[in-house]
């Protein structure tokens, strides 16, 4: 039986769990007012991800039309704020 760091574990079980996505948008939530700015921050309702699109929610018009065309460097930033290419799509709504 190998031996793993209790942190190499739980990286490891969440890699492979249905919790892995809660835990990145937490993470992705806490870093959001840095990564687009504070108006932005201010006025998206929640951030979600499911498999490998992050779902932005706002109810602000001109902002879902300012996010789509940011969806490029939105799926940039955060993938660099995670550490890991994990986010391939971005949907607005």
């Amino acid at each position: 039986m190998s031996e793993y760091h209790i942190g190499d574990a739980m990286k490891k079980f969440l890699h492979g769990s249905r919790l892995n996505n809660g835990i990145r948008s937490v993470q992705i939530e806490e870093v959001w007012e840095r990564l687009m700015g504070k108006t932005i921050a201010r006025y998206t309702d929640k951030i979600e991800i499911v498999r490998n699109t992050l779902f932005i929610h706002t109810n602000v018009g001109s902002l879902k039309n300012e996010l789509v065309f940011q969806r490029q460097q939105i799926i940039e930033r955060v993938n660099e704020a995670l550490g890991e290419k994990l986010i391939t799509e971005v949907v607005i709504k």
